[in-house]
């Protein structure tokens, strides 16, 4: 499942091509991918035809693409084309001559703009993500919806019920840290809390775990802010050097807008790696090798000796 480095990539790619062109006509290939507008394909296309994008939005792992209707009025958007990759969704540009990709399921085309592809296509093997058209709400504390290049401030409202996340420049560490103090449960279960703070997912919470040298078992009440902020220091940097690395790609799956895989899963340094030494003991001469536990349904990836076990750890 992509996570927000994976999804940021996708939106800053969508942002370069589609902000500010007009949607000319939209093909809905498999309805299926359409599902969760309820209203069908034609008010799904009806709701697309003649708009313009006014931007590409993100929060956490939520995409979304603010719509006007009115060409005369570019400013107050109401509406949003919602993106939702789940685990093989795309959004790839191409040009109308590259030929249908297998799992294409919806067309979008796009007004003509200089050496811009005039094709946004989703594609989806899987068939677990999807497009819809939403509405969208002002935000609660009155700043941006996400991060966008216009800071808007509406959400998409399947979205408004997330917390910020930490690449987001409205984080508030003081709300996340208060929040986390009252939770009373295991630090990873926190991280993957996304009314807590968003967009991380399994594979970014036990790299940022690993850097800052915490076991996921560790109670989040007794957490101090110093911990805490080396913690969110730690997930920042973990999904900065993602970003700069496209993202995690593990298959074909996961491309950003060009098609292009990510290459970050060469530098992960606990997910994925058990039986592998520690990189960090390693270079301190000890021998020390990832261990691997069940976790939620998932696993969980620690060095035994970097991140010990909390003796009052709760579960």
């Amino acid at each position: 499942m992509p996570e927000l480095p994976e999804v940021e990539v996708v939106r800053r790619g969508l942002a370069r091509w589609v902000r500010g062109r007009r949607i000319t006509g939209v093909d809905v290939i498999d309805p299926r991918s359409i599902r969760r507008h309820a209203l069908g394909a034609e008010d799904f296309i009806g709701n697309l035809e003649h708009a313009t994008v006014l931007d590409v939005v993100r929060r956490g792992k939520f995409l979304w693409m603010p719509l006007a209707m009115d060409r005369a009025d570019l400013t107050l958007p109401k509406v949003a084309l919602m993106a939702h990759l789940g685990m093989s969704g795309q959004l790839l540009m191409q040009d109308p001559h590259v030929p249908d990709e297998k799992h294409l399921k919806v067309r979008i085309r796009l007004s003509a703009a200089d050496d811009m592809p005039e094709q946004l296509r989703f594609v989806d093997q899987r068939i677990f993500g999807g497009l819809f058209v939403t509405s969208l709400i002002p935000t609660s504390d009155g700043g941006p919806g996400g991060l966008g290049e216009t800071p808007l401030p509406e959400i998409a409202e399947e979205a408004a019920h997330i917390a910020r996340d930490p690449l987001d420049p409205h984080f508030s560490f003081d709300t996340f840290y208060r929040k986390l103090k009252a939770k009373r449960t295991g630090l990873k279960r926190a991280l993957l809390d996304q009314s807590l703070i968003s967009g991380i997912g399994n594979i970014y919470a036990d790299e940022a775990l690993w850097l800052a040298q915490m076991h996921y078992a560790r109670p989040t009440d007794k957490l101090r802010r110093g911990d805490a902020e080396r913690l969110v220091d730690a997930v920042r940097e973990v999904m900065s050097a993602a970003l700069d690395a496209g993202g995690t790609s593990f298959d074909s799956l996961y491309v950003n807008v060009n098609g292009d895989s990510g290459y970050f899963a060469r530098s992960l340094n606990a997910y994925g790696r058990e039986g592998k030494k520690c990189r960090r003991c390693e270079s301190v001469g000890l021998h020390t090798t990832i261990k691997r536990e069940q976790f939620m349904n998932r696993s969980s990836y620690t060095c035994p000796v970097c991140q010990p076990r909390p003796r009052n750890g709760r579960w």
